[in-house]
């Protein structure tokens, strides 16, 4: 990769050998290494075997000692597991990767997918809604599913109970996309295990996590910002006031998506949630039709990839260093922050402040929320 490719606004390149392919899990797989930090890598170090290379070194320099990088030996397992239950690996920016996800500031670097991958490149709307859903519920969201399916769309939920299984099961011949919050070939919960192998059949299951994860509370939270992030817009059927159906529909306002919800009975704990998102702006839904009606004419211009400006060859010395990392750990807090206000507020360039961050992230100090926001390791 030339020097005016890693500057560039252009998309990630993907790997293009299977050596790459294993590099770019191996990076992805390593400690301390997420989505955005993935990217910036690959941006500073032209390759993701650069970049394992340099990672140890980078610990090091962030104070962390015996850093090592995922060891091949646990992507080689991983491979082996794909290939037994017939996943399908997606690097971001090949033909196979969704086009819907290329916008996102946070978008997972490699998917695995079992299934019709053809799902990816349909129109999609995200419904969402309690787990512990009424019966009512799981009615409207069946005749919602089943309506725009119809219509053509693809149905994208995250196969946990109650309205997921309820949207899924009336999408299953029309097409859906289960996005799973552990490995793709881990079902949660084990009740949907039927549901999920005729997912598997006939629509698509897709997943960020390596083979074999069993899913974390923590894991919930980036499995919705698939969902959201794969559709157009983002219907929630029943959702309590706090509840993580809500998350998915803070992550598609942030990815500029279409925000819509079924009302409820105000004395219904269930309904309060969707009616406050009303209450807030989002569109009423009684029928397929009104969700056809609020999305937009024409799908929105792909965002690109802000690049940050390449850093000095020459290395800041020690002391300015560990200023500019105290400088950032006094500015950041427990509430997320954006990227740019932080570089506003210290007065720094994005190629002074990139590296630190990178440092700092390595070391466990601070951590990256979806949309680009940084805050305080919890």
């Amino acid at each position: 990769m030339t020097e005016e490719q890693l500057s560039s606004n252009h998309p990630t390149l993907p790997p293009t050998t299977e050596e790459d392919r294993f590099s770019w899990l191996r990076l992805l797989r390593s400690r301390k290494v997420g989505p955005a930090t993935f990217r910036r890598l690959l941006r500073e170090h032209g390759s993701a075997q650069n970049a394992l290379t340099a990672l140890p070194e980078m610990a090091r320099a962030a104070g962390i000692e015996g850093y090592e990088t995922c060891p091949p030996g646990v992507i080689e397992a991983e491979l082996k597991a794909a290939k037994a239950a017939n996943a399908r690996l997606l690097c971001l920016g090949s033909a196979d990767f969704p086009d819907a996800l290329n916008d996102l500031s946070d978008a997972p670097p490699m998917l695995w997918a079992i299934g019709d991958l053809s799902l990816l490149q349909r129109k999609s709307i995200g419904m969402v809604g309690a787990r512990n859903c009424s019966s009512l519920g799981a009615r409207m969201a069946r005749g919602l599913a089943a309506d725009l399916g119809k219509e053509g769309y693809t149905i994208v939920s995250g196969l946990a109970r109650g309205i997921d299984t309820a949207a899924h099961m009336a999408a299953l011949k029309t097409g859906t996309v289960a996005v799973m919050a552990g490995g793709v070939d881990v079902v949660y919960p084990a009740e949907n295990t039927d549901l999920a192998g005729d997912i598997a059949k006939s629509g698509l299951r897709v997943s960020e996590q390596p083979m074999g994860v069993t899913p974390q509370a923590r894991h919930f939270p980036r499995r919705n910002r698939i969902i959201s992030g794969l559709s157009q817009a983002v219907v929630v059927v029943e959702a309590a006031a706090k509840s993580g159906s809500l998350i998915t529909a803070r992550d598609a306002l942030d990815q500029g998506r279409e925000v819509l919800a079924v009302p409820g009975h105000p004395f219904d704990a269930r309904a309060a949630g969707c009616n406050m998102l009303i209450r807030d702006g989002a569109s009423l839904v009684r029928s397929a039709e009104d969700v056809i009606e609020a999305l937009p004419q024409r799908q929105p211009e792909t965002l690109e990839p802000i690049s940050d400006p390449q850093p000095d060859v020459q290395q800041a010395s020690v002391p300015s260093q560990a200023s500019l990392h105290s400088e950032i750990l006094a500015r950041l807090g427990p509430s997320p922050i954006a990227e740019d206000q932080l570089i506003r507020d210290i007065a720094a360039t994005a190629g002074e402040i990139g590296p630190a961050l990178v440092d700092l992230e390595l070391d466990g100090r601070i951590q990256r929320q979806p949309g680009g926001l940084l805050s305080l390791q919890a």
